[in-house]
């Protein structure tokens, strides 16, 4: 029996599985395509699934098979009227290292997660289609296509808009399906020299639009995205290579032999749902399974990352018998009002863009805003968050970013660099707190990481270990925090705690509910595991 299954092998599944994997839990990842998924409609991680992809160990390597987002150009009747660089103000601050997303073609984004998961010792099962769940208090027995069945302790529906899991499971996805707004996609081959492959090219005419974005990591394959063409009774067209063609022709104003290639064609259809739960009893929902919405902003492949990365540390505490099953039912109390939200916001920025393109220069620019970077996401709403803060920050906000180095070797580091890994950190600013890291990191060994932050100007003889030096006063500047003040930082790099050092107990208080100790040292010596006796 594996700890969990997990069905579907894009993003959301593949970071589900790597937390989990990388945690210890025994995870396997089935796919009922034959050969690995491979999608073109996602165009890269934004700012806040960059910061997850480095916890993961994996961020190196999407910005080298990436590149930054591009200068937009926009063309009426086929001559350019405007350029826009919709991150043209932006740069990276000490708390957020990541001012803007990257541009990496999905199915290459797929590759380096599943490289990682690999590294596990897991690989995707391709061909392998579920068909029938039954829950069965303890485990979840799984039906397979080819007669098979498989047993898991929990099961994870990450396979998309059609979820064969959330079906099985009976849970609506209501919301509306838009038919009126079509746009067909693919990635398409162009003679090299045609187009300025620095630039993301927008066409918008009276009668239709064609967009063409360079793939990053080759060297003539272009993101293509039009409206579809219409036969004689106003009805869609399927995508093809020779429509494709004809509206490359018609909006570039360039000769058709120019696209000589077309593949991954699709349509898309303006999709607005959402499932009115995220678990039931041992099945759970993540990414596209749960919610779809417009493609405006960026953000559907985003949101599914982070499902994932909330729900990945949650189903480890409850499997090792470090937390209770309850903590299953913060990742939907968190996860979907997020899901409500970004449904609300990718709705908005689509109107917004329809309006925009209808005037010359308008382009794909206008989806951009400070939200659509998933850095002002967090979860003050959610029981996990505990009242108090400072100077804006509060808890269930994402933990920001700060460089420090350390206080024993002098090394440069950062804060993301101590958070990465799975493990709750606790921060200890200010002489009064060291008596908590101390019984924090006693009381929860191998789970609590605890480190002293040392205020700028002082430089400690014998720094405890695990100490960093907030050299610039970014760290305290970051969390808001003036006197002595104990921050405890979830596994997924959200703020859980900020409390004053004489309040001793506050701090072990909130550490028992996301790490039973105690519990699970009592449970493994008695032989028991998620409430089911081993060997």
């Amino acid at each position: 029996m594996t700890d969990v299954l997990i069905v579907g092998a894009g993003p959301t599944g593949l970071t589900l599985a790597c937390d989990l994997a990388r945690r210890g839990i025994g995870v396997r990842v089935v796919d009922k395509s034959p050969e690995y998924p491979r999608s073109s409609r996602a165009k890269g991680p934004n700012p806040r699934s960059l910061e997850v992809l480095e916890d993961l160990g994996v961020v190196e390597a999407v910005l080298a098979a990436g590149s930054a987002p591009l200068p937009m150009r926009k063309y009426r009747d086929g001559v350019p009227v405007s350029d826009a660089d919709p991150y043209a103000g932006s740069s990276p601050t000490p708390d957020a290292p990541y001012d803007r997303g990257r541009l990496v073609a999905q199915w290459r984004l797929e590759e380096i997660l599943r490289d990682r998961l690999a590294g596990f010792g897991v690989t995707v099962e391709t061909g392998t289609e579920v068909v029938g769940l039954t829950d069965r208090g303890a485990s979840v027995a799984v039906a397979l296509a080819d007669g098979s069945g498989a047993d898991a302790r929990y099961v994870v529906g990450c396979d998309g808009a059609r979820s064969r899991v959330r079906k099985l499971l009976g849970i609506p996805f209501d919301g509306e399906t838009d038919e009126a707004q079509q746009m067909v996609c693919g990635d398409v081959e162009i003679t090299p020299g045609v187009l300025d492959r620095g630039i993301w090219h927008q066409w918008f005419d009276e009668d239709g639009a064609v967009m063409l974005c360079p793939i990053p990591g080759t060297q003539t394959g272009w993101w293509f995205q039009s409206g579809p063409e219409r036969d004689g009774d106003g009805r869609p067209l399927a995508p093809s290579l020779e429509g494709f063609r004809r509206l490359f022709a018609r909006h570039t104003r360039l000769p058709s032999a120019h696209l000589t290639g077309a593949t991954l064609l699709s349509t898309y259809r303006v999709n607005v749902r959402m499932a009115d739960r995220y678990r039931l009893g041992r099945v759970l929902l993540a990414g596209d399974a749960a919610h779809v919405h417009a493609i405006a902003g960026g953000l559907g492949m985003n949101t599914g990352i982070q499902d994932a990365f909330n729900l990945g540390w949650k189903l480890a505490q409850v499997l090792r018998g470090r937390a209770g099953d309850e903590l299953l039912d913060t990742y939907e109390e968190e996860r979907l009002p997020v899901a409500a939200w970004t449904l609300d916001l990718a709705s908005e920025r689509l109107r917004a863009t329809l309006e925009a393109i209808r005037k010359p220069g308008g382009g794909l620019d206008t989806a951009v805003t400070p939200s659509t970077t998933g850095l002002d996401q967090g979860y003050r709403w959610s029981s996990l968050a505990r009242p108090g803060g400072h100077r804006g920050l509060r808890s269930g906000d994402r933990a920001p970013d700060a460089p420090c180095t350390d206080a024993g070797t002098g090394t440069p580091t950062r804060l993301f660099r101590v958070l990465a890994g799975p493990h709750i950190t606790v921060l200890g600013f200010g002489p009064g707190t060291e008596h908590v890291l101390r019984e924090a990191a006693a009381a929860h060994d191998g789970i609590v990481r605890a480190f002293r932050v040392y205020d700028a100007g002082t430089a400690p003889a014998s720094p405890l270990p695990g100490a960093l030096h907030d050299r610039d006063g970014h760290a305290r500047t970051a969390y808001g925090v003036t006197g002595d003040t104990v921050v405890v930082i979830r596994p997924d790099n959200h703020v859980g705690l900020i409390a004053d050092a004489e309040d001793h107990g506050a701090a072990l208080r909130y550490l028992a509910v996301l790490d039973r100790a105690r519990e699970a040292d009592r449970m493994c010596g008695a032989g028991m595991v998620d409430g089911t006796r081993k060997g």
